[in-house]
């Protein structure tokens, strides 16, 4: 196992010193290979030391402007910020270099769909799930970006789809009840919403759905 390799399954296991140690070595032993800068901006963005983690793919960079992974590291850290509009231009760069792994195209929809723009967001989103079909976050998020977007349809097919692989999943439980109102369906919309405080008692939109709902159900029947 070379030194890389170690020390990225120590990050893995959650030992950063002794991870951070190697880093260090490697970036000693070669310090005009960028790929060691890369690995310990990981580190640093996975210990939240933002400033740090930011010279150093700044570092990468500047030792090779073609390095994907570096882009990508900056995307992550500027996501992590809530600095949307910087994690995006980083981000397409990464992709625009070659980097097509499906967690660059899911952290891109995140960051249009944190801004609002969640037309923007949907071909990244889908581009996320067609990478990763069974990965239930993923398809929540593409289904929210439908709904947003109102494509009502759809978004109610893909939160059925999260139901299929967790059919404890709250979220996707409440927003199918909250659709379900939009169809003018008050007893499906219940149903969902009672499926989601079962999975979650402390659901407080759903809570709130539900009154909702009943209080609507309740006047209609006087």
């Amino acid at each position: 196992m070379d030194k890389n390799t170690k020390a990225i399954q120590l990050m893995k296991e959650h030992k950063y010193d002794e991870a951070a140690k190697i880093f260090t070595e490697i970036i000693d032993e070669n310090p005009q290979d960028p790929i060691g800068y890369i690995n310990f901006g990981n580190l640093l963005v996975h210990v939240h030391d933002f400033s740090r983690a930011e010279l150093f793919f700044e570092r990468a960079i500047k030792l090779d402007k073609n390095m994907a992974t570096a882009y990508y590291g900056l995307g992550n850290l500027y996501l992590e910020q809530s600095n949307y509009s910087k994690a995006i231009e980083n981000l397409q760069e990464a992709i625009k270099l070659g980097l097509k792994e499906c967690d660059v195209y899911f952290m891109l929809g995140i960051a249009f769909q944190k801004q609002e723009h969640y037309k923007l967001a949907l071909p990244y989103l889908l581009r996320a799930v067609e990478l990763n079909p069974d990965d239930e976050e993923i398809l929540f998020q593409y289904g929210l970006s439908l709904a947003q977007s109102e494509h009502i349809s759809d978004a109610a097919s893909t939160f059925k789809n999260v139901l299929k692989i967790n059919q404890e999943h709250s979220d996707a439980h409440y927003n199918l009840g909250v659709i379900a109102i939009y169809n003018d369906n008050p007893t499906q919309a219940l149903h969902h919403f009672d499926r989601a405080l079962i999975n979650q008692p402390d659901h407080v939109l759903a809570a709130n759905g539900k009154k909702q709902v009943k209080e609507l159900l309740d006047s209609n029947e006087k």
